[in-house]
């Protein structure tokens, strides 16, 4: 019941290409987590608590290691999706830019090419300020950490 974590990038985006899906881009991530409210967090405006994300300023002792899946259904995103914020951070297809390509208004992505990968998010060992859900973090795809993992996406049936 917990979220996979302690995967390299390469490891899940392997799963995910075996489970026929695949990685969510950065910017797809973020409409997800986020709607189209421009709200900070999943579940809007207001600041992370205890019942709504797992961090590290959460309840020191009580949430130390992972929640299980979908134990905060408080912090959902405007779409109903859980555990955007808190938990574990994820790991996202786009290679890691200070900004998106210029000209992309719809879905934009990364560079086509880069040394690290993008995570978003905010796992159980962040403080609130990294909850906020337009952070980005990075890392080399074969990094590993306790409080990383992913979510697969597919592509919208048209």
């Amino acid at each position: 019941n917990k979220p996979v974590v302690d995967v390299d990038w390469l490891d899940a985006q392997a799963y995910c290409r075996w489970a026929g899906r695949r990685l969510p881009t950065s910017a797809e991530w973020e409409k997800a987590a986020r709607g189209t409210d421009a709200r900070p967090y999943p579940w809007g405006h207001g600041a992370p608590t205890i019942a709504l994300a797992n961090y590290r300023n959460a309840s020191p002792g009580i949430y130390e290691g992972l929640a299980d899946v979908g134990s905060h259904p408080r912090g959902h995103s405007p779409y109903g999706v859980e555990d955007f914020a808190g938990n574990a951070a994820e790991w996202v297809s786009d290679w890691f830019s200070e900004s998106y390509k210029r000209g992309d208004t719809r879905n934009p992505r990364g560079p086509d090419e880069g040394f690290h990968k993008e995570i978003r998010g905010g796992g159980r060992h962040d403080h609130e300020q990294n909850l906020v859900l337009t952070n980005r973090f990075h890392a080399e795809p074969e990094h590993r950490a306790a409080d990383i993992g992913f979510r697969c996406a597919q592509d919208a049936s048209r």
